[in-house]
């Protein structure tokens, strides 16, 4: 629980003035973190690999808004982009979505487009943990997809400056008029060693590492000039149709009855939350003038979970859409894109995408609930009020 002097700061940061650029908010975001917010950089890491693309730069990836594979982990458009501008892709194709900064979508930084903050530039790679490779091997756990950790990210991303801006001070002026998106990250800390067979009492032995990881790098940002970051929590990994296949149970006990998620894998992503918001806590008090905003995405999720059919979600919020098969529709031998593997007709009405990533619509409703909603520490629309966000109507638009 948050001391009384921490609850103090939290006040301050929401009755704090903050200094708005451009659009009325932020001229750029840029991006750290894991699938969850890769735009492309595994795909183009994948070019200079020998060994076969991810199976994600392949169809059905990218169906819904791009018609085509782009990087992103999903059918569709991911928080990132819907936080930049939903309302067009590179491709042309127009489609409204909700309040977003009005930028344009995020490049890939490995994409090459790294020259200037106009445009933002995200660092994020699919399959990228928040500790280095060495921790994990240490105790028997390998990454298959990549040695991307975030201090890696953070090397690229120091590495840009001296083509971004001219001088430290233009640096942090820039990167002071920008939106730092702080993963999610350490998600696949906890994946690639659970499903490596770890047990969940050893996995939650990382945490703290983890979370020490996360708030170095954010202190290493504020030096570096940010004075906006947000940082999400953890998913309900307990609801996640992957791990309901692979932990699956006889014993009902394991299993929510309101969600049909498992207890023990969603308790521990908050205690993960609970470390992170510790975490912050303690950044701003050090930092009072910077704008540290918490986005809760457990819960922000789990309202979907709870009432999938109200949201829209009329094929539930468990199953995937594209899988190998099973109760879940998810094969960890028969991935989503596999040729054996089958595809849902109407994506928009499942949560789940691809067993371990949600389809474009579940992203787009957890950004409405964290950036127009309450799912943010200090609320996000208190420092960047909705009414200076750019408004782009509704989903559901023609493409």
């Amino acid at each position: 629980m948050a001391s009384n002097s921490s609850t103090i700061f939290i006040i301050f940061l929401i009755l704090t003035t903050c200094s708005f650029y451009a659009n009325g908010c932020y001229t750029s975001v840029i991006s750290f973190g894991d699938s969850l917010a890769d735009t492309g950089n595994m795909k183009e890491l994948s070019r200079n690999s020998n060994v076969r693309p991810p199976h994600f730069l392949f169809p059905p990836y990218g169906e819904t808004f791009f018609h085509k594979p782009t990087g992103r982990c999903s059918n569709g458009r991911l928080i990132i982009d819907f936080i930049g501008n939903a309302d067009k892709n590179p491709f042309g194709d127009f489609n409204k979505g909700p309040e977003s900064l009005g930028l344009p979508l995020i490049p890939a930084s490995q994409a090459g487009k790294t020259t200037e903050l106009g445009q933002g530039v995200n660092y994020a790679v699919a399959g990228a943990t928040a500790l280095d490779s060495s921790f994990h091997e240490a105790r028997g756990v390998y990454n298959p997809m990549t040695n991307a950790s975030l201090s890696v990210q953070l090397g690229w991303f120091r590495e840009s400056l001296p083509s971004i801006c001219s001088s430290t001070s233009d640096c942090k002026r820039l990167i002071g008029q920008s939106l730092v998106l702080m993963g999610e990250i350490g998600g696949n800390d906890y994946n690639h060693a659970l499903v490596a067979w770890k047990s969940i009492d050893e996995v939650e032995t990382y945490v703290p590492f983890v979370i020490t990881a996360m708030v170095s790098a954010i202190n290493e940002l504020i030096e570096l000039g940010a004075k906006t970051l947000i940082v999400p929590g953890n998913l309900p990994i307990g609801c996640s149709a992957a791990y309901l296949t692979i932990f699956y149970d006889s014993n009902k006990v394991e299993y929510d009855n309101s969600t049909g998620c498992i207890v023990r894998l969603n308790k521990f992503a908050e205690y993960h939350n609970e470390l992170l918001k510790t975490g912050l806590n303690q950044i701003r008090e050090l930092h009072p003038e910077v704008n540290i905003i918490y986005a809760d995405y457990y819960n922000a999720a789990m309202q979907f979970f709870h009432s999938p059919d109200k949201y829209g979600f009329t094929n539930g919020a468990l199953k995937a859409c594209c899988g190998g098969g099973g109760p879940f529709n998810y094969n960890p031998s028969l991935a989503c894109a596999d040729p054996s593997s089958n595809s849902c007709a109407q994506p928009d009405t499942y949560f789940n995408w691809d067993g371990l990533h949600l389809t474009e619509a579940a992203y787009r409703l957890i950004f409405k609930s964290l950036f127009e909603g309450s799912y943010t520490t200090p609320r996000f629309n208190s420092l960047c009020p909705t009414s200076r966000l750019l408004p782009v109507g509704e989903l559901s638009s023609s493409i």
